[in-house]
């Protein structure tokens, strides 16, 4: 499970994030992205260079509170928008979130499943990692090192994850259309024209995203015909990330516009090398890239996400690797570390031009692979460890 996970949590989703929000803020190419870090990732963890993990190590901490300055920076600049923003947040957390601007609005379903899986993303409570961690360093009491462990869900999700939600939802990117490539998984092509002005047209859309009401809207089937990348058929409607596409382009490759005509079956274009962009909602490292350029810093508050990002992630990637370093020496000897590192390397490079919601998907299968069996095991332990804390903290007070 852990081996699973390491690719789940510390490999695959690392490498997209930084790919993207490198890609939004130099516009490099994610395979150029993921080739270079995947390098990187092979020195250390291949060739034991420890300078570069060293240096990560570092300036991460410092990273971490040029991370919280722009943040504050962008809600400080917004502060007229924090009420309301925190009034969204309590009474979507049990209606779901409306339509607003963009966006064609979320159930409650959805938004707790997306909620969930990010927070579990994220701090890796119950997920069994932090063991593996915390059972390297040196203590005179297991207990107290369990305490400690227990201060980084609070301060990752509560605050951390708190303060970057009310930058995304104070600047007001979340329900705004922007340039972007459309990843497969998230496009939609649906039967009819809407339109975001009518109501009617929303409702409808909302209640098939939502799976409210499936028979409300029909996935497109049939054909486009495209004239130097602008489709001049009608009758359908291309929905991108929970919003309707605008300004859509086709192209083959990221520069040859494409001519001819495109099969749709099921909602979703057959060619496999057609490159979609245009206008729509944006999510995950994009969204928050771009909700930092709203803040004190202008356009120059994307760089501290991006860099940040890239800092953060390919620390967690170097520590999740050395997780299922142990767990491979564990279970098949140490002969087996170095096979692994190869495929996690090669797993690192191969995410960062993925589709972003499949890696997503993939990250969640993989948590629940660890944390269920862990969850088990903490249950099952639960005796052991009142007692244990019992004994701690009456030693403590005398």
């Amino acid at each position: 499970a852990t081996v699973v996970s390491s690719f789940g949590t510390g490999n695959l989703p690392q490498s997209n994030g930084i790919a993207q929000s490198i890609e939004a803020t130099f516009g490099f190419e994610p395979w150029m992205v993921g080739s270079v870090l995947g390098i990187l990732l092979a020195l250390v963890i291949l060739g034991g260079i420890q300078r570069i993990a060293a240096f990560t190590a570092r300036v991460v901490p410092v990273m971490a509170v040029i991370y919280l300055i722009g943040a504050l920076a962008v809600i400080f600049a917004n502060i007229e928008n924090i009420g309301p923003s925190f009034a969204a947040v309590i009474s979507d957390a049990f209606t779901g979130s409306a339509a607003a601007g963009g966006f064609l609005g979320a159930s409650l379903t959805y938004a707790f499943n997306r909620g969930v899986n990010r927070g579990l993303f994220s701090n890796e409570a119950g997920q069994g990692s932090a063991p593996i961690a915390h059972a390297a360093a040196k203590t005179k009491e297991p207990a107290s090192e369990g305490m400690v462990s227990l201060l980084e869900p609070f301060i990752d999700t509560i605050i951390i994850c708190t303060i970057t939600g009310l930058v995304i939802l104070s600047s007001g990117v979340w329900n705004e259309k922007h340039q972007n490539v459309f990843d497969r998984s998230d496009m939609l092509f649906v039967e009819g024209k809407y339109e975001e002005n009518k109501q009617a047209d929303v409702e409808k859309l909302f209640s098939y995203l939502n799976e409210i009401d499936l028979t409300a809207i029909e996935p497109y089937n049939g054909t486009i015909t495209v004239v130097n990348g602008t489709a001049i058929s009608d009758g359908y409607t291309l929905l991108n990330s929970r919003s309707i596409a605008e300004d859509v382009t086709y192209s083959v490759g990221s520069e040859d516009l494409f001519t001819g005509t495109l099969t749709i079956e099921d909602g979703k274009p057959l060619k496999q090398n057609l490159e979609v962009s245009g206008k729509s909602l944006v999510h995950s490292a994009a969204l928050t890239t771009i909700a930092f350029t709203r803040g004190f810093f202008g356009e120059f508050g994307q760089y501290i996400v991006s860099i940040g990002l890239m800092l953060f992630a390919f620390s967690t990637a170097i520590a999740w690797s050395y997780y299922g370093d142990r767990a491979m020496t564990y279970l098949l000897g140490p002969r087996s570390v170095m096979p692994y590192r190869v495929i996690y390397v090669a797993g690192f490079v191969w995410a960062a031009v993925s589709d972003t919601t499949l890696v997503w998907a993939l990250s969640a299968v993989a948590i629940v692979i660890m944390t269920l069996p862990n969850l088990f095991g903490i249950v099952l332990l639960s005796k052991e460890m009142k007692e244990t804390m019992n004994d701690y903290w009456s030693r403590i007070k005398k």
